[in-house]
Order: C-alpha cells, then structure tokens, then sequence
C-alpha cells in the first residue's frame, strides 16, 4: 500500500492551522491518524499511522435526554453570524424542528433542527468546533 505524503503534510497543516493534537482522515479501506503528544512543546506532528477504523469510544459520562447529532461533517456555529443571538442556550425551551445550531460544510451553511421539543440541558460543542457525523451537538430533556 502506498501512502500519499501529500495527505500527510496537509493534516499535519491542518494540525497547526486548527490547534488540534489529532486529526483523522479516511479512504474507503485506509485510515491516516496524524497526532501530536503535546501541542504547547512542538508543532510537528509526532505519529502517524495507518490502520482499519477504530469504533468510537464515550468521551463523556451518559447524560439522560434526547441527543441533537450532526447530520454532516463540518463545523459548528452557535449563531448565525459572529456576535448574534445565540440559536441555543442551556435552559432555553425549544420545539421540534427549531434549528438549534448550523453545521458549515464547503461554503454551505446547513440548519441543524432540534429532534424534540424540551429544554436545552447541555451545549456539546463549542462555536466554530470541528463536528463529525452522528457526533452529540446539544442533549434536550
């Protein structure tokens, strides 16, 4: 199997560009995992490795409610524009179907509607946060 360096380099950019300690990219069978062991002490990516996907593991205890996913990759946007209200806040009532954030994917900003009507129990993602499909945005009680 042959590795295109070119991948390589550009999440190691993106490592950098973003400030993330890892970054994860996948082709039909290949996976590329490029990541650093400590962001504050070097800005070179340390490892790479190339392997079959890995299942997600929980990164947070189990919170009751119904959880808002991602429909797409992307990146998360609390508001409409910088500075403007906020679509969700912790405590506000929301209905079904009330968008409750936007996800940016290639210059296309995409409406995420809540799944249920409650209230907002816990805002998962921070605004302009990275977001993989199927990931918990908001949690609704």
């Amino acid at each position: 199997m042959k590795i295109d360096k070119n991948i390589i380099k550009e999440l190691t950019d993106y490592l950098n560009e973003f400030n993330l300690t890892e970054i994860e990219y996948t082709d039909k069978d290949t996976k590329i995992k490029v990541s650093k062991s400590n962001p504050a002490s070097s800005n070179q990516a340390e490892s790479v490795s190339s392997s079959m996907p890995i299942p997600n593991v929980a990164k947070s205890p189990i919170i009751s409610g119904t959880e808002v996913k991602s429909p797409i990759i992307g990146t998360a946007y609390l508001a409409a524009e910088p500075g403007a209200k906020k679509f969700a806040e912790v405590g506000k009532k929301i209905k079904k179907g009330e968008t409750v954030m936007i996800v940016e994917a290639m210059k296309t900003m995409n409406h995420v509607p809540s799944t249920a009507d409650g209230i907002i129990k816990e805002i998962c993602v921070e605004d302009g946060q990275p977001v993989e499909y199927g990931q918990t945005i908001i949690i609704v009680e």
